[in-house]
């Protein structure tokens, strides 16, 4: 991955012992909010913070309450808009956002890509895409089943990149 992005950016690296999984990561503007989680440790925080500083970024670490990462529990939907699951992640901690709940009986719906133009949604998930729908957003579904078995979802299969 490393190589097939390096043309593109510059590179940053977390050092070992400090570990970091791209799912417990969550930028919203410029504030990355790092779940905690047993993938990404406290090293790794300190060292992200420090690492992307002076590019402007903040880094605030988010508690979970029994899912695998943020990305799980909360994504963007839209510029003001976020998707989550509120018995997963406290929406109070992204302020300055409108949020949409998850359908209670889709407690795995919250993961989301959106590209800007329109959301890549996971078609498992039909009554919260429906709502999404109803609040404005253009919906487009991918089958996903083979990936949430590992309670994957449409971020852990994306890299977006501004050219």
């Amino acid at each position: 991955m490393a190589a097939a992005l390096a043309p593109y950016r510059k590179l940053l690296r977390i050092v070992a012992p400090a570990t970091m999984d791209g799912g417990d990561v969550l930028r919203l503007g410029r504030t990355l909010y790092v779940g905690a989680s047993a993938r990404s440790n406290a090293d790794a925080v300190v060292q992200l913070t420090e690492l992307l500083a002076p590019y402007g970024y903040r880094v605030q670490t988010v508690p979970l309450h029994g899912c695998l990462h943020p990305k799980s529990a909360v994504t963007q939907v839209a510029s003001d808009v976020l998707l989550f699951n509120p018995d997963w992640v406290d929406a109070y901690q992204f302020p300055g956002y409108r949020t949409i709940t998850v359908d209670p009986g889709e407690p795995f719906a919250a993961n989301a890509v959106w590209t800007g133009d329109g959301l890549v949604y996971s078609a498992s998930f039909p009554h919260t895409a429906a709502r999404l729908r109803q609040a404005g957003i253009d919906v487009r579904t991918v089958d996903m089943t083979e990936t949430e078995k590992a309670e994957g979802g449409v971020t852990c299969c994306s890299v977006l990149l501004d050219t």
